[in-house]
C-alpha cells in the first residue's frame, strides 16, 4: 500500500537538483534538500510517538522548516492541523482540546504558554529563523524515511472553520480531497516545472497552503518562498515570476503602487484571486494598468476548490467560473435544483469534498447530504452556461483581507463585557480588505465608551476579527419575529 498524498506530491522530487524554494534571505532550495529535510523532521516526529491518524498541530511561523513539516506530517501518516499564528491562547485552547493533537509545534517564543494549554502532547518550536527545538532535533537524523502507508481515504488534514452558531467545525480532509484538487487546478492554470510562483499567502489555510503549494510541488515548479505580504518584495520579484496567487488586498495595494505596469509584469503568465470577493472595478484597473485580467476562483475549506474561471476564455469580473472538472455544482431551493439563472444555495459534489466534521456526527449530517452533495451555505446562481456567482452568504459570513470572520464568535465576546446588553456583528465593504468587520452594540448605563469597550474585547481575538468601528445604539433594528435585521445596519452603516 501507498502513501498517496506522498507518493504524488513529494516522493517524485527525491533526488532532483531543480530549485524549488527561494527564500527572503535569498538562500536557495532545491527539492532533493527539501525532501531531505521532510525525511528528518519525519523522524522527530515519529520519535516523538506521532503515528498513523495522529493529529499535529501547527502554529508556526512561515519559515522552510514548518512547509517541510507538513510534508512529514504526511509522510507520517499524520494529520497535519495549521492554525492561523494570530489566534490568541483562549482561541488555541479550544482547538487543541477537540483535536487531542500528539504534538503541538509552534513559534518559539510561544512556548512556555502553549505548554499550559497543551493538556498530553508533546510541545516542540520552530523560531522565526528557522531554529527551535524541533528543527533542532532533526539536524542529525537521516534523510530518509520510510513513509508510512495511507489510503485515498485517509485523513491528511483537519482544517478548523467556524460557524454562525456553536463552536469552530474541524474539517477532516483526505488524502484524495486534498490530490484530486491539486490535480485539477495543476491542469486548468497550466502549472508545470516552467513556472515560479510567487507565494505571499499564509500556509496556515486552504489557499496558501493546498492550493498554493500543492499544485507547485505536483508540478515540480518554484516558489519565491515570502514570509509575508510585501508589495515592495512583490514587485521585485515580478520580472522573475510567472505566477502569483493572491487576495483581493493584494491586488489593491499593488494597484496603488505607481511602478506596478506592463513592463514589470512582461514575465508574469497568470494572477489569481480567491478567498474573498474581488470588486469589478479592481478587475477593470489591473487590467488597464497591465494587460492581465485577473482570474477569480471559488472554494471553501470543506472543498477546496470549487470552481474557476478558464485559463483560456472570458474571466468575468463578479463570477468564480465554472465548476473544475469532476466537481458538480448545483443551486438548490428546499432541496430541489432551480433552474438556471434564479438564486439559491450553492451545493458541491466531487473527489474534494471533505469526510465530515471531527466529533460532529449531527452537524457533518445537516451539512452534507447522503448523496454526497455538500450545503455551502453560499447563495448563488448558475448562468445557462453553468457560470456561477456569487450573490450573498446565507449565514452572513464576514470575509476581510482573505480570512473568514462568523459575527456569532465576534459577538460572543463583546456580549461578555460588562454593560453590554447585545451586540450585532456585521460586514460593510472595504476597498482594500474587501469587507471590514463593524460592531453595533447596545449598552446599559454611560460609562462604556468605544474605546473602553474595544480594549476589554482585543485581548480574545485574533486582530484580524477586531470590529473597526463600534456602534452604540438603544436599540438593534428587528423584524416582526425578533430577529435582527443586519440587512438594515449594512445598508446604514456601509459607508464605515
Amino acid at each position: 500500500m501507498t502513501n498517496t498524498l506522498y507518493d504524488a506530491l513529494f516522493a517524485p522530487h527525491t533526488d532532483s537538483e531543480a530549485t524549488f524554494l527561494t527564500l527572503d534571505d535569498g538562500t536557495t532550495v532545491n527539492y532533493g534538500q527539501f525532501i531531505a529535510r521532510v525525511g528528518q523532521l519525519a523522524h522527530v516526529l515519529a520519535k516523538s510517538g506521532v503515528a498513523s491518524g495522529d493529529r499535529v498541530v501547527v502554529q508556526a511561523p512561515k519559515v522552510m522548516e514548518t512547509l517541510a513539516l507538513y510534508g512529514a506530517t504526511v509522510q507520517c501518516g499524520a494529520v497535519y492541523l495549521p492554525l492561523n499564528t494570530a489566534y490568541t491562547q483562549s482561541e488555541l485552547s479550544y482547538f487543541i482540546t477537540d483535536a487531542a493533537p500528539r504534538l503541538i509545534v509552534c513559534d518559539a517564543k510561544d512556548a512556555d504558554a502553549m505548554a499550559g494549554i497543551a493538556g498530553d502532547a508533546h510541545v516542540m518550536t520552530i523560531a522565526g529563523d528557522g531554529s527551535g527545538t524541533l528543527t533542532a532535533a532533526a539536524d542529525h537524523r537521516p534523510t530518509t524515511f520510510d513513509a508510512v502507508p495511507r489510503g485515498p481515504d485517509d485523513l491528511a488534514g483537519l482544517l478548523y472553520t467556524s460557524g454562525t452558531t456553536g463552536r469552530s467545525k474541524g474539517a477532516m480532509m483526505s488524502h484524495k480531497n486534498l490530490l484530486s484538487n491539486a490535480q485539477s487546478l495543476t491542469d486548468l492554470w497550466q502549472i508545470t516545472s516552467a513556472d515560479r510562483l510567487i507565494h505571499a499567502l499564509p500556509i496556515f489555510h486552504t489557499h496558501g497552503l493546498f492550493v498554493a503549494t500543492n499544485t507547485t510541488l505536483l508540478a515540480g515548479a518554484q516558489m519565491r518562498f515570502m514570509a509575508g505580504f510585501d508589495p515592495e518584495t512583490v514587485l521585485a520579484e515580478m520580472p522573475t515570476g510567472s505566477l502569483l496567487m493572491g487576495v483581493p488586498t493584494f491586488y489593491t495595494r499593488l494597484l496603488s503602487d505607481a511602478r506596478l505596469d506592463r513592463a514589470r509584469v512582461a514575465n508574469m503568465r497568470l494572477f489569481v484571486s480567491g478567498s474573498a470577493p474581488l470588486l469589478a472595478e479592481t478587475h477593470t484597473a489591473f487590467e488597464e494598468r497591465t494587460g492581465h485580467r485577473i482570474l477569480e476562483r471559488y472554494g471553501m475549506t470543506e472543498t477546496n476548490m470549487i470552481t474557476s474561471n478558464p485559463y483560456d476564455g472570458a474571466r468575468v469580473a463578479g463570477t468564480v467560473g465554472h465548476a473544475l472538472p469532476g466537481v458538480e455544482v448545483k443551486v438548490t431551493k428546499d432541496e430541489k435544483e432551480v433552474p438556471r439563472g434564479e438564486i439559491g444555495v450553492i451545493e458541491v459534489r466531487g473527489d474534494n469534498v471533505f469526510k465530515g466534521y471531527w466529533n460532529m456526527p449531527e452537524k457533518t449530517a445537516e451539512e452534507l447530504r447522503d448523496n454526497g452533495f455538500f450545503i455551502t451555505g453560499d447563495l448563488g446562481v448558475q448562468d445557462e452556461d453553468g457560470r456561477v456567482t456569487i450573490v450573498g452568504r446565507a449565514k452572513d459570513l464576514i470575509i476581510a483581507g482573505g480570512y473568514n470572520i462568523y459575527p456569532k464568535e465576534v459577538e460572543d465576546v463583546i456580549n461578555a463585557v460588562p454593560g453590554v446588553v447585545e451586540s450585532a456583528v456585521f460586514g460593510v465593504p472595504h476597498p482594500d480588505f474587501g469587507e471590514s468587520v463593524i460592531a453595533a452594540v447596545v449598552i446599559e448605563g454611560v460609562g462604556l465608551t468605544e474605546d473602553a469597550l474595544a480594549a476589554q474585547v482585543a485581548p480574545h481575538l485574533a486582530r484580524f476579527k477586531h470590529p473597526r468601528r463600534y456602534i452604540i445604539m438603544k436599540a438593534l433594528p428587528r423584524n416582526t419575529m425578533g430577529k435582527v435585521q443586519k440587512n438594515l445596519l449594512r445598508a446604514e452603516y456601509g459607508g464605515c
